[in-house]
């Protein structure tokens, strides 16, 4: 190592705690550091471009393990090309199931029509088939339940479930589930039953307090949702098991000034149990019938707030959601649609790329069949996972390359033409002080892990 000459990482980010110590990042490895005081100087120094050409201090080489510093022969732009190939692994798969597209709220900003309702029976006995074929050749695989609220179709989720934990048990692969709800039929038991069929992961929407919650996501009969999901909350958290509830908060012009508040009311209820823990984002127009009515924030502003908000949360003792950590890993930033082996498997067989804007021609990449085989059509499929850092030189130039490749959102790249980069990256100084902060919180508190 005495022969080498070091070079900062051109994957680095670096950012400081409210006390003044460094939080370093790279993109690459995925490493988060904090440097001591004592170490800044020496730190700060090594990270300059002009480099390291002598033995390397202690310090210095634990630079080095992390990545933040490579060797001068290294080609970075290399290595991310070699990562974003790891993408086409085809012994992984990701499937996003609609047991239903029908759904029992009816939110003021979904973008969904609801037209079709549960799978039909040729359609669930399709993806068994097709199941049955894939696993043996798989070392992993993730089923996201998303709908329409898909425990509207709790028979189907636990007869997929059922044969899913079987052949991977039985295959040897690892296998792991997620589900998007509203929460209206989470009650404790059904929770139970989910986490036997290895749901370990869930989204549940709270807009507000009751009553702005209730004027945002009411029944299909304007009925009150608030209560019952955050009761079904509570009993849940009576349970000793292992899961991670995001208590995911939309905001928009309408309930934006409601926010802090509420979030001192869920600190009340969750401070304390970092199974539960907050993920803030703006509402925006996806597609459904009153984009035009929607009083979205602005890009500003959006930014401002999520990061705002989650901060208040932290103060008040509520968790960020991990799901904001690992944006920040190896490809974790890269949306599910632009990964060759993710596909949603909707109630009628259509197979998509994207939950979102599901009418658009663009968005029909194949058909699941009766016979358990997957029709894609390649050229379609090629339009999501080829857009982002193979055709961007800004995206191959940055250093948050390697966490989204420029395909953060490849939906946004379609429809608008433009760079998809995501709120973690624009505001990465702040999110690294946000990580800290939740993470200096949770070892200074006996928290439920």
């Amino acid at each position: 190592m005495s022969n080498m000459k070091w070079f900062p990482s051109r994957f680095n980010a670096i950012s400081q705690t409210e006390s003044g110590e460094l939080i370093l990042y790279n993109s690459y490895t995925g490493a988060i550091g904090v440097v001591r005081e004592e170490e800044k100087k020496a730190v700060l120094q090594a990270l300059k471009r002009s480099g390291i050409d002598r033995e390397l201090l202690p310090v210095e080489k634990m630079l080095v393990e992390c990545g933040f510093l490579v060797p001068e022969q290294v080609n970075e732009e290399k290595r991310a090309q070699f990562l974003h190939q790891t993408l086409h692994r085809t012994d992984v798969m990701h499937l996003i199931v609609l047991p239903t597209e029908a759904c029992n709220f009816r939110c003021t900003y979904c973008y969904q029509d609801f037209s079709r309702g549960k799978m039909s029976r040729n359609v669930v006995n399709g993806l068994k088939r097709f199941l049955k074929n894939k696993i043996p050749r798989l070392e992993h695989l993730t089923v996201s339940w998303f709908g329409g609220e898909p425990l509207l179709a709790y028979d189907i989720i636990e007869e997929l479930s059922e044969v899913i934990v079987e052949w991977t048990d039985r295959h040897g692969v690892a296998y792991q589930a997620e589900m998007s709800t509203n929460g209206y039929f989470l009650s404790k038991q059904t929770f139970q039953n989910l986490l036997k069929y290895r749901v370990s992961r869930f989204m549940v929407t709270l807009d507000g307090s009751k009553d702005v919650h209730d004027s945002r996501r009411s029944l299909t009969n304007r009925g009150p949702t608030y209560e019952t999901i955050i009761n079904h909350l509570l009993d849940i958290q009576t349970l000793d098991d292992s899961f991670e509830i995001y208590i995911r908060i939309n905001f928009d012009e309408d309930n934006l000034s409601h926010i802090p508040r509420f979030l001192e009311e869920l600190a009340g209820y969750f401070a304390g149990d970092s199974r539960f823990q907050i993920f803030c984002r703006p509402v925006g127009k996806w597609g459904g019938a009153n984009d035009e009515d929607l009083l979205i924030c602005d890009h500003r502003t959006a930014e401002t707030k999520i990061w705002e908000f989650t901060e208040i949360g932290i103060h008040c003792g509520l968790n960020m959601s991990s799901i904001i950590e690992s944006m920040l890993m190896p490809t974790g930033a890269v949306c599910y649609a632009a990964k060759p082996h993710s596909f949603v498997v909707g109630a009628n067989g259509q197979v998509y790329k994207c939950t979102c804007f599901l009418h658009e021609e663009y968005n029909h990449v194949g058909w699941l069949h009766a016979d358990g085989t997957m029709e894609v059509d390649f050229d379609k499929l090629a339009l999501w996972v080829t857009s982002g850092e193979e055709q961007d030189k800004h995206c191959q130039a940055c250093f948050f390359r390697p966490a989204c490749q420029g395909n953060h959102c490849p939906m946004y790249r379609i429809r608008k033409g433009k760079r998809p980069c995501p709120y973690e990256k624009r505001k990465i100084k702040q999110v690294l002080r946000l990580i800290y902060a939740n993470s200096l919180k949770q070892s200074n508190s006996g928290v439920k892990m």
